[in-house]
């Protein structure tokens, strides 16, 4: 069974930035992708990005492009999520998840969340 723990998530104020964790114990980098989705209060998941350690390839959401950065160490065992220039749009619980794909919507496993909160 797949175990994502994420971490990092607190509250910033628009503009700035934050990096979040994913601790990811015995996950298969070389077989398969990871990557965040995000779910906000009364709205739908939205995968955000996806990367692909044995490729280097990764994917990311439109509404993320230029402004998140998905990095894997396998050494480590962990998925980071840098973001930058935060918007109060981009508050929601944000999730760790594997498998991905470039389309970003397809997951078996996820961990519990952690929040992010933008103030304006």
């Amino acid at each position: 069974e797949v175990q994502l723990v994420e971490s990092g998530g607190g509250l910033v104020q628009a503009g700035g930035s934050l990096t979040l964790s994913c601790a990811a114990p015995g996950f298969a980098f070389d077989d398969y992708a990871i990557g965040w989705f995000r779910q906000a209060p009364g709205k739908e998941r939205e995968g955000i990005t996806c990367g692909e350690s044995s490729t280097g390839r990764t994917y990311y959401a439109d509404s993320v492009k230029g402004r998140f950065t998905i990095s894997i160490d396998n050494a480590k065992n962990m998925v980071y999520l840098q973001m930058n220039s935060l918007k109060p749009e981009d508050t929601a619980v944000y999730h760790c998840a594997a498998p991905c794909g470039s389309s970003l919507m397809w997951y078996d496993y996820w961990g519990q969340g952690t929040q992010v909160t933008v103030s304006s």
